[in-house]
């Protein structure tokens, strides 16, 4: 019998790619989006999917008009801008906690939540992810829970307010410079087609699972932050034929307790059968190929 699974975040990065992965697998798709939600990355997929604006129409009325056998829950609220806390929480906890109570009230049996390997403390945003998983765990007697925590993930179509695809954003203007840190932190890039195989493959062995389970969502293979944008100055390069920009490392200071490095254990993801299809170099090769298309 068909599944059907709530999604969250659809018109975001990683849902958008989850959206269409879901769909292809064969699963019935309801997302909740806002009425004010740009839909551009899913537009040509929003003929197959039920959608709900969460802020005119009442959360539950997903859960009532159809059985929800699977929440994945992509939806979340960076902090960057300068936002209030509150809203930061509201978005990350508060509206996470409505989803939870609804899952458990109509007896969804499983919630997928995504997690950051970021540290608790480092900022509003990782905090406020931690609080939510505490929850999560707290309530794993009532719903089986899988908690996927993502390292750096990079590919085609992503907010330029981050940091990969500002950089490239910076480049295809060629600016004259760009102010980074030292870069010596170490990071685990991985490409979305990974990340998103990952919550596949947890989905796809999900009778196996117990009440609450975790995983690292990483390749396993760190890189200097400075290598891997060093990387990305090359591919643009080679694809883009000219490029005068200067890469400034060091020009700017790390931010306050940012870790030096980011510990991935993906060894429980891999035991389920999952692997990392994507070089660092044949995914930057992607995602430049896809913004000499973009233009």
């Amino acid at each position: 019998m068909q599944k059907t699974v709530l999604l969250t975040g659809a018109t975001g990065f990683l849902g958008s790619y989850l959206l269409e992965a879901l769909l292809l697998k064969g699963y019935k798709l309801v997302i909740l989006k806002r009425a004010t939600s740009k839909v551009w990355r899913i537009e040509h997929l929003m003929s197959q999917v039920t959608s709900y604006d969460v802020d005119i129409q009442p959360l539950e009325l997903a859960f009532t008009d159809q059985r929800i056998d699977y929440v994945m829950h992509t939806a979340c609220h960076y902090g960057r801008n300068d936002n209030n806390i509150s809203q930061i929480v509201e978005t990350n906890l508060m509206f996470s906690l409505r989803i939870l109570d609804a899952c458990i009230k109509f007896n969804t049996d499983t919630f997928f939540n995504t997690d950051t390997l970021l540290s608790k403390y480092l900022n509003t945003y990782s905090l406020s992810k931690k609080q939510f998983v505490e929850w999560l765990r707290q309530c794993s007697d009532k719903i089986q829970v899988v908690n996927l925590k993502l390292e750096h993930m990079y590919g085609p179509k992503d907010d330029v307010s981050k940091f990969v695809p500002w950089v490239i954003s910076q480049l295809k203007k060629n600016v004259p410079e760009i102010k980074l840190t030292s870069g010596e932190q170490f990071r685990d890039f991985i490409f979305i087609d990974d990340v998103v195989s990952a919550y596949i493959c947890t989905l796809e062995n999900i009778e196996s699972l117990g009440s609450f389970s975790q995983f690292d969502v990483g390749t396993g293979k760190s890189i200097s932050v400075k290598n891997f944008i060093m990387k990305v100055k090359q591919r643009f390069e080679k694809v883009f034929e000219i490029n005068k920009t200067v890469l400034l490392f060091g020009a700017i200071p790390k931010r306050p307790g940012e870790l030096n490095t980011v510990n991935v254990n993906n060894k429980a993801l891999i035991d389920l059968g999952w692997e990392s299809k994507y070089s660092i170099d044949q995914g930057l090769s992607k995602l430049i190929d896809f913004n000499k298309i973009k233009k």
